[in-house]
């Protein structure tokens, strides 16, 4: 059974992640095209935790919903990850992620857009951060579509997929949000 929906757009729907979800989590985050963009090491299904801490992040799962399931399926297609960490003690951070089949149709843009709007909506703060590789233009490119802005950058921030990778630090204050 899928976790309960937090909000829907046009094609998309957020859900809340459930243990269910793990092997999901655990097979997407194994594919190369994601490890490397995000920075992540192979875990099996054991390392994956669905935080219950209310402290936690939000993690949520990024879905579509199916006319018509089959039989004995639940009518939910993952498509990908969204989390929004350290919301309850200072500027909420995103984290997200979607499956290399589905990169460039648009869904990311909406799945992050209803963050935002979740994220505004549910916690009292006056901005929103996000971080991406410089070399992940998708992102960034996605980042920058919403309004983010940049704001600095931690050179030689990690080792991934043989090199040492800069991340770039991105912010999106409620008032460009809201004016958008």
């Amino acid at each position: 059974m899928p976790g309960a929906r937090v909000t829907s757009g046009e094609r998309v729907t957020l859900r809340t992640a459930e243990a269910e979800d793990i092997p999901f989590l655990q097979r997407a985050g194994a594919e190369p095209e994601l490890r490397y963009s995000l920075g992540h090491k192979v875990k099996n299904q054991g390392q994956y935790e669905i935080s219950s801490n209310r402290n936690g992040p939000d993690t949520l799962i990024v879905c579509l919903e199916n006319e018509e399931p089959a039989d004995g399926a639940d009518g939910i297609t993952r498509i990908g990850q969204i989390a929004v960490m350290d919301g309850h003690y200072k500027r909420p951070e995103l984290g997200y992620w979607l499956v290399p089949e589905v990169h460039g149709e648009g869904y990311g843009k909406e799945a992050v857009s209803l963050v935002i709007d979740y994220v505004f909506r549910s916690y009292n703060t006056p901005a929103i951060g996000a971080q991406a590789f410089d070399f992940n233009e998708a992102s960034r490119g996605l980042l920058e579509s919403l309004g983010f802005t940049e704001e600095g950058r931690k050179r030689q921030f990690m080792f991934v997929d043989g090199a040492h990778r800069d991340m770039v630090q991105y912010g999106l204050l409620r008032e460009e949000w809201d004016g958008a």
